[in-house]
């Protein structure tokens, strides 16, 4: 089961989403960013983070920032879900490595639907990622036994 991040720093959002997701994914909730990148960083590490921009101390911007520089987080896909809805904003937050933008009031089918292609996507990444290696391992030991010989 994936495992979804939701960071908020409104309550009332995180049930919400939470709600919504509760059923088909694995749902950690936190209220801030330096929270969102300790959560990423724990098990059940998350293979997707919805992340609110308009947050106190640490923005979504910035958490996304800091998500990206760390190897360890830098592959996790996240979708921005703001009340911010200027096409400004929504062009910031792609060209800082977002995959998606949902504003707010949230549409709940919308929601499901690209969280669903999103962790599609990853996994088809993941998947492929592997094979490029197993097939780098096989050319490698081919290699070597064509030298040998």
């Amino acid at each position: 089961m994936p495992t979804i991040l939701i960071v908020d720093d409104t309550p009332e959002n995180l049930e919400v989403l939470s709600g919504l997701l509760a059923p088909t994914y694995r749902v950690r909730a936190v209220r801030s960013g330096e929270r969102a990148l300790k959560a990423a960083q724990t098990p059940p590490r998350p293979d997707l983070v919805l992340l609110d921009v308009m947050m106190p101390q640490m923005d979504g911007y910035e958490v996304l920032r800091r998500l990206r520089a760390d190897p360890l987080s830098a592959d996790i896909p996240v979708i921005f879900v703001t009340a911010l809805d200027a096409m400004g904003d929504e062009e910031y937050g792609l060209g800082l490595g977002a995959v998606d933008y949902i504003t707010k009031p949230i549409r709940p089918p919308i929601v499901l639907a690209r969280v669903r292609t999103h962790l599609e996507l990853a996994a088809a990444r993941q998947r492929l990622r592997a094979r490029n290696r197993n097939l780098e391992a096989e050319v490698a030991r081919r290699l070597e036994e064509t030298l040998i010989t």
